[in-house]
């Protein structure tokens, strides 16, 4: 499995990303997000779904249910043996998957917590179709870090589950999926909220791995 490595190699915490279900690990959501992450000083290793990596050989497999990537995420924990504190995590796709094998890894002492970019709650426009059932129950300190407007899960959809308390949400005004704003609706900019989800990150990570 190859992983794309960026950050400081003296960080205090590796966290492992998984990418989302329509685009690579470098696409530009989780380029611009890896770029903030490791400018905050944290190590990043990103990796791809067999069915994305096939892609870049011209590959058009759809991606399958996230249940059915469980066995590549913990394959990807076992292939880069990190030796220090190690969270996971992903963008969309990528982090519902870290979070079905997070109380695993945490369980036997692998994985200190996980970390959500834009964590797909529902699919947009079925808000009844909810994926929310194992995070009522989730142990894994977990962040969250949301758009206000995600059609994935809004601030107003999400206000009404039933989610651990373990789970810190991060809420980013007027974001989307991809967590950028509208600048003159928010008055925020795509490289504030980047920065801001570098520092909670930081100070989360730093915080379990203390």
């Amino acid at each position: 499995m190859d992983f794309l490595i960026d950050g400081p190699a003296t960080a205090p915490f590796t966290l492992l990303l998984a990418h989302g279900a329509g685009a690579p690990m470098d696409g530009a959501a989780m380029t611009a997000a890896v770029k903030a992450l490791a400018d905050a000083g944290i190590r990043i290793a990103r990796f791809e779904f067999a069915y994305m990596a096939a892609r870049r050989d011209g590959s058009r497999r759809p991606p399958p249910k996230a249940e059915r990537l469980i066995d590549e995420y913990l394959a990807a924990v076992d292939c880069l043996a990190s030796t220090g504190p190690l969270l996971i995590g992903g963008k969309s796709m990528g982090g519902r998957v870290a979070s079905m094998v997070a109380d695993r890894l945490h369980g036997e002492g692998r994985v200190t917590g996980l970390v959500c970019l834009g964590y797909p709650f529902h699919p947009p426009g079925k808000p009844e179709q909810l994926r929310t059932a194992h995070l009522e129950e989730l142990k894994t300190p977990t962040l969250i870090c949301q758009g206000t407007r995600d059609p994935f899960g809004t601030s107003d959809d999400v206000a009404a589950y039933r989610l651990s308390a373990a789970i810190e949400l991060l809420w980013l005004e007027d974001g989307d999926h991809d967590l950028k704003p509208r600048k003159s609706v928010s008055g925020f900019t795509a490289t504030d909220h980047m920065k801001t989800v570098a520092t909670s990150v930081s100070a989360f990570g730093l915080r379990l791995s203390s």
